[in-house]
C-alpha cells in the first residue's frame, strides 16, 4: 500500500510505500531539493491535484513534473483516475509526466547515521585528517647537542675526572689521542706544602751549602710535582740570588715525574748548592705551579 507525502521545503508530492517508511523510521530525500524530512508527518490524502477540476480551454496548461518518487509508479495507478476527470486530451498530457518521472533519478533515502553526520558535523566529511609532525628529527637534534657538551666537558675537565675516577683514566687518554692533548696530573697549590726546610754549609766542601726540604700531598689523589724557588738573602734580608728549580733537578733518578707525588705522601729533597762568592745568612723558599 502506497501514501502521498509533501516535501515541506519545495511542496513535492509524491508517493512512498509503508515499507520505505518502516525501513528509516520515516526518513527520505526528496528527489528535487535534496531535503531529508520525515515522510510520516507530511502525509497527504490520496486526492488529486485540485487544478485537475478545472475546465480544459482550447489550450491545454501543462503542469510542472511531479518530482522523482521512491519507487516509481506505473501507468495503471495514475491513468485510470485521469481518465474519468479530463479525457484523452488531458492523458497525453498525464503520459509526458510519467516519462519524465521515469527518467528521473529515484528519491534517496537517507540512513539514521547520515543524519546523525550531517546534523552535529556538517563538515566532517570535508575535513581533512590532520597530519601529525614526527618528532624524531627534533630528538635526533637534541641527543647530538647533548654529546657534544659531554664531549667538551670531557676536555676541558679531564684532569679532573681522571683524578677522582681513576678508572676511567684509560678512556681520557684514548679520547685524548684522538684530539692529541693529554691528561696531566692535577696541580693543586693548595694542598702541596713545605714541612720542613733548613740551610747548613757542607763541612766537606768550602763554600758549599746543602739545601734540605721535605715537600708533602694534602690531596687524596696523586698531584704533578711543583717547581721550587730558593732566594738566598744576606744579613738584611736582601735578596742576593734567586733561582727556580724544577722537579728533573731535585728528583732522585729512581723517581718518575710523570707519576706525581702520591696521595698523602711526603718527598725528602737535598740540593747542594755552590755559594763561594755569595756567602749568603738566610733564605727563602717557595714551591709553585707554572701557568
Amino acid at each position: 500500500m502506497s501514501s502521498t507525502t509533501l516535501c515541506p521545503t519545495c511542496n513535492t508530492r509524491f508517493k512512498v510505500s509503508q515499507l520505505q517508511l518502516d525501513a528509516h523510521q520515516g526518513l527520505v530525500r526528496c528527489g528535487r531539493c535534496q531535503a531529508v524530512f520525515n515522510a510520516t508527518d507530511y502525509l497527504q490524502d490520496d486526492q488529486p491535484s485540485p487544478q485537475l477540476d478545472l475546465p480544459i480551454g482550447p489550450e491545454v496548461i501543462r503542469q510542472p513534473a511531479v518530482e522523482t518518487l521512491p519507487v516509481p509508479a506505473t501507468r495503471e495507478e495514475i491513468a485510470p483516475g485521469l481518465d474519468e476527470r479530463t479525457g484523452a486530451g488531458q492523458e497525453h498530457t498525464d503520459r509526458q509526466v510519467i516519462e519524465q518521472q521515469e527518467e528521473t533519478e529515484p528519491a534517496k533515502l537517507i540512513t539514521e547515521a547520515q543524519k546523525i553526520t550531517f546534523a552535529d558535523n556538517p563538515d566532517a566529511l570535508f575535513s581533512e585528517p590532520v597530519k601529525k609532525k614526527s618528532a624524531g628529527p627534533w630528538i635526533a637534534g637534541c641527543l647530538l647537542l647533548i654529546i657534544v657538551l659531554l664531549a667538551q666537558a670531557a676536555y676541558y675537565f679531564r684532569t679532573e675526572i681522571a683524578a677522582s675516577q681513576p678508572a676511567l683514566k684509560t678512556a681520557l687518554l684514548s679520547y685524548c689521542n684522538l684530539l692529541q692533548c693529554t691528561v696531566p696530573l692535577p696541580q693543586d697549590a693548595d694542598l702541596m706544602s713545605i714541612e720542613a726546610s733548613d740551610l747548613e754549609a757542607d763541612p766537606a766542601q768550602s763554600g758549599v751549602i746543602a739545601l734540605n726540604a721535605l715537600l708533602r700531598n694534602h690531596a687524596p689523589h696523586a698531584q704533578a710535582y711543583p717547581q721550587l724557588e730558593l732566594t738566598l738573602t744576606d744579613t738584611q734580608e736582601k735578596p742576593l740570588a734567586r733561582r727556580t728549580f724544577r722537579p728533573a733537578e731535585y728528583l732522585k733518578p729512581d723517581e718518575d715525574e710523570k707519576q706525581g707525588l702520591a696521595a698523602n705522601r711526603e718527598l725528602s729533597v737535598k740540593l747542594n748548592l755552590d755559594t763561594t762568592d755569595l756567602k749568603p745568612s738566610g733564605y727563602r723558599l717557595f714551591l709553585f705551579y707554572p701557568r
